[in-house]
């Protein structure tokens, strides 16, 4: 019982009390047709973003399995959100946190990631087959060998961080009751895996829908320069469930800023590529089902995208400026279609499609 009797926030000890328990949202907006209405798991509002959870989740491991010494220090590659993550949880265990990120990084992620006791390692060129990510873990195993104690999560193939969106699966359940789909972006496969497994054991007939990037190589466009950030990948995480999709989404950069910006000026609500991207499939999701019971997650808010979706003069330059009203259904082969939005039903690994397992087609990545 409180003094007025107004509902009060707990009082936490450490940050990562904070992870997680975040609020769902109401979406209306017509981001490019009417639709019923989805709602919108806001993961932005958390210290952290969404991928402090992944963050919590592969460091408790590793020290649960000594793989992790105290005061050890974690070493990681990435785009720049798990970057906040591990520094949020790092700090609160104790490790040093060493990221690894390109030049492709944004000012304001740079400055926080530094703020927060970062080291930032920045890797100026991106390999000539498997872009950025390779580069990025080209270096991470260059660090590995001088840094003290070093730690290095993996996140896109360490099944920790599939581990660590149970929670988010049972909140999205809890919040919303009866789920007839959920709407994840697609990156190292964490937490699409990671919520499609509490979903399949409770809500087995819900569908699972998953976004990626034109030109990611994740569910098998050939790979290409992507404008996008944070969704999609040049290599092949082990992570990627491809079973538990019922069908997946490649949305363009172009109709991922219209649904940044189009649910920034209607619902007061936004966030960067993959929110844009999941919003506009989610609305798709909601008209095609006739369903309000459709929930999107939204890993992130648009702080770090000022400089790029919010402005106009790099909308102009870029060419994005348009929008989508239906995705062409394609095969899952169809490898050669069109740069913008596309579904299939039809989900493969790209690896079955080779003979020859140890090595990646688009990128050379080794495969154990």
């Amino acid at each position: 019982m409180t003094v007025t009797g107004a509902p009060v926030a707990p009082r936490c000890e450490s940050a990562i009390d904070l992870i997680g328990n975040t609020p769902m949202l109401r979406v209306r907006t017509p981001i490019s047709f009417a639709h019923p209405g989805f709602w919108a798991k806001l993961e932005g509002t958390a210290p952290g973003g969404m991928k402090a959870r992944a963050a919590r989740s592969m460091l408790a491991g590793a020290r649960s399995r000594g793989e992790l010494a105290p005061g050890g220090t974690v070493v990681e590659s990435t785009s720049g959100t798990l970057g906040i993550g591990l520094a949020c949880v790092g700090s609160a265990m104790g490790h040093p946190v060493v990221i690894v990120a390109d030049d492709e990084l944004d000012d304001m992620t740079r400055a926080l990631l530094r703020a927060h006791g970062v080291r930032l390692e920045l890797v100026r060129e991106p390999h000539p087959r498997g872009g950025w990510q390779r580069a990025r873990l080209d270096r991470v195993r260059e660090l590995m060998r001088t840094l003290p104690d070093p730690y290095w999560p993996d996140q896109y193939n360490n099944p920790d961080n599939v581990t660590g969106y149970h929670e988010l699966g049972h909140e999205l359940l809890d919040q919303l009751g009866d789920v007839d789909a959920v709407v994840c972006s697609v990156g190292t496969g964490g937490h699409s895996a990671g919520i499609a497994q509490v979903l399949r054991t409770h809500r087995p007939d819900a569908r699972v829908v998953g976004v990626d990037a034109a030109g990611s190589t994740v569910f098998g466009d050939p790979a290409a320069k992507r404008l996008m950030r944070g969704l999609g990948s040049s290599i092949h995480p082990d992570n990627v469930d491809y079973g538990v999709f019922d069908e997946v989404h490649w949305v363009g950069a172009a109709e991922a800023v219209h649904g940044c910006r189009t649910l920034a000026a209607d619902a007061f609500v936004t966030g960067g590529w993959s929110t844009g991207a999941v919003a506009l499939v989610a609305s798709w999701c909601a008209r095609e089902l006739d369903s309000d019971r459709v929930a999107a997650v939204f890993p992130d808010g648009p702080h770090r995208y000022w400089h790029t979706i919010y402005d106009d003069d790099f909308r102009a330059e870029h060419g994005l400026t348009g929008s989508a009203v239906a995705p062409q259904d394609v095969d899952s082969s169809d490898v050669d279609g069109p740069v913008g939005w596309r579904r299939s039903h039809r989900v493969v690994d790209p690896w079955t499609r080779r003979a020859a397992r140890s090595e990646c087609p688009v990128c050379g990545q080794e495969r154990s």
